[in-house]
């Protein structure tokens, strides 16, 4: 601890904690600063660039992270905090790792991309005699930025595929009151936001009905508003325990959105105590979610295309029931099951899928004309186990088998793009004498669906777009790609000495080598003996007119997979 000294001669400590890991290097200082007042600072900046230039993967990733709070106690019944987040995201391209056509694909395919954004905001909360009020005041940011040329270069100015950039902000106020009266428990509270957003977008593109291009510069602002409130209460000596709630939203986007009444969201949960160790819980509830801001603002001709498209909240029901067996005090045993609906959800025109069917390839996701009238369900079963820390182990597994499905342009249920039946994630730990541990987390995951390519996705007009297949979106989703599944393993040693201590560990991620990676289209030309592709790539009918000219393509599987092992400091004084 670092010492130093108050104005009236007393002394204070301030904690500084120091990390250098296998991705970034941080520092986190906190602390009183007085009798009414503490503080948290910490900064963190990656060098995982580094690390992937070395190893040669063909995309550098860079982040800096800054957060503060600061508390301070006014009276025994008022406090203020102040808390601020940030971050600086840059991703670029390591041109020089093109020793393979997966990793040449991968350098002709990802845009060059930065974001930062920023969170601040202060709360006042005024203690009473059965409860509390709180008020809070904030503001949120974020800036994304994305560019991709052909082939990578710039300099000419043909070359430009893609060009965007939005920013999103959010003024935001909240009033809330929690309270306790009679062994009722209940929480009211209203909110308010002006939010604004701003998009401008050039994007060549290729669909199955050819090449297009969108081209558009558009802002807009709106206001949103909520309402809200919960009561709960026990009975039966606190074996049952009841909550219900409700809550409505709205904003001045559309007529379709500003009727808060429209979007009543009621709640209900309950729990009851079967035995000492055994219990039953329920919980029902309806919730509206606006769609994504790059929906809400596309535009054609200075035009809200999808506002005039009558888009509007979405709509999500949940179902969650289950049981909960505590085997002691250190262990527990949760099964649940869920079912969960969803209506109004973004139809895109453009391809006629459904917004959630699109997939998670690197891009913008939901700027293009869209109706809501996709449909979608979840359901599954989640099994939960832990076992705190007892005799030196601890541990937790959960596994999750469910469906995820969205209704495709004939109105029948297809596999989104997050189906994944089968998902494994465990984590465990021994402690060892003399301040030893270890620990291990493997995760597996079955293989999410994937859509085949199209016939036309060797013809010229369209690969000279994108430099990538044509995904044959009338089979959306009707493939599987391979399971995946990792394994990392840490160990730490621990000194103790006086003021200060010492934690260094060595940690490996993916021990395994396990790839991640799915089947690509790559033109198909000669490599010379550094693997890199020489000649024009073959035409198919190279009389043929122009809108008939095809190239000759093969496909290649883009998986990458890398041991990221390091040696870490934590140093805290």
């Amino acid at each position: 601890m670092f010492n130093f000294k108050l104005k009236d001669g007393r002394d204070d400590r301030i904690g500084m904690t120091a990390t250098a890991g296998a991705t970034d290097i941080g520092i986190t200082l906190d602390g009183p600063l007085g009798d009414k007042s503490t503080f948290l600072v910490s900064a963190r900046r990656s060098y995982l660039q580094l690390l992937f230039k070395v190893i040669g993967l063909p995309f550098l990733p860079t982040y800096t992270d800054l957060n503060t709070k600061y508390k301070y106690k006014i009276d025994n019944k008022n406090e203020v905090t102040f808390i601020g987040l940030g971050a600086i995201d840059d991703f670029t391209l390591n041109s020089e790792a093109n020793e393979t056509e997966a990793k040449q694909f991968i350098l002709g395919r990802l845009p060059v991309n930065t974001q930062w954004n920023y969170t601040n905001g202060i709360a006042y909360k005024h203690y009473g005699e059965s409860g509390y009020t709180t008020l809070v005041l904030s503001r949120n940011m974020l800036n994304n930025e994305a560019t991709k040329y052909f082939n990578n270069d710039e300099s000419v100015a043909s070359n430009l595929i893609l060009k965007y950039k939005s920013q999103e902000i959010e003024n935001k106020v909240r009033l809330e009151t929690f309270q306790k009266k009679s062994g009722w428990n209940f929480n009211i509270g209203t909110s308010y936001e002006f939010a604004k957003y701003s998009n401008s977008t050039f994007n060549k593109i290729y669909t199955n009905v050819g090449p297009d291009e969108i081209n558009y510069s558009n802002q807009f602002s709106l206001h949103k508003y909520g309402f809200y409130g919960s009561l709960n209460r026990k009975y039966f000596k606190d074996k049952l325990s009841i909550s219900i709630g409700a809550r409505i939203d709205g904003n001045s986007y559309s007529e379709q959105m500003n009727n808060p009444l429209k979007q009543f969201s009621p709640r209900f949960s309950a729990s009851y105590q079967i035995t000492n160790k055994f219990a039953y819980n329920i919980n029902l509830g309806r919730y509206f979610q606006l769609p994504p801001y790059t929906v809400l603002g596309y535009s054609e001709k200075e035009i809200l295309v999808n506002k005039e498209n009558e888009i509007t909240y979405i709509v999500a029901n949940h179902f969650v029931s289950g049981f909960e067996y505590n085997i002691s005090s250190s262990g527990r045993i949760t099964i649940e099951g869920y079912y969960k609906k969803y209506n109004n959800y973004p139809f895109l025109l453009r391809e006629q899928i459904s917004l959630a069917n699109l997939g998670g390839d690197f891009g913008v996701i939901g700027n293009e004309p869209v109706t809501p009238t996709s449909i979608g369900r979840t359901y599954g079963i989640e099994l939960l186990m832990q076992q705190r820390l007892y005799k030196g182990f601890y541990g937790i597994l959960a596994y999750t088998f469910g469906h995820s499905e969205f209704t495709n342009v004939r109105g029948l249920y297809a596999p989104s793009s997050w189906d994944s039946r089968h998902i494994i994630n465990m984590t465990a730990g021994k402690r060892f004498g003399k301040n030893w541990e270890m620990g291990l987390r493997y995760r597996f995951q079955s293989g999410l669906p994937s859509t085949p390519f199209d016939t036309d996705s060797d013809l010229k007009i369209n690969w000279d777009r994108n430099f990538a297949g044509i995904l044959n979106y009338n089979k959306i989703n009707t493939l599987r790609n391979d399971p995946v599944n990792g394994l990392d393993i840490r160990i730490d040693k621990k000194w103790f000495f006086r003021g200060w201590d010492l934690n260094v560990f060595l940690d490996i991620q993916n021990v395994t080598g396990n790839s991640i990676g799915q089947n690509v289209l790559i033109l198909d030309r000669p490599l010379d003996e550094n693997n890199m592709p020489v000649g024009d790539p073959l035409i198919k009918n190279p009389g043929a007119p122009l809108n008939e000219l095809r190239y000759k393509l093969k496909t290649i599987n883009d998986s990458t997979g890398t041991v990221l092992p390091t040696i870490g400091l934590v140093l805290s004084f």
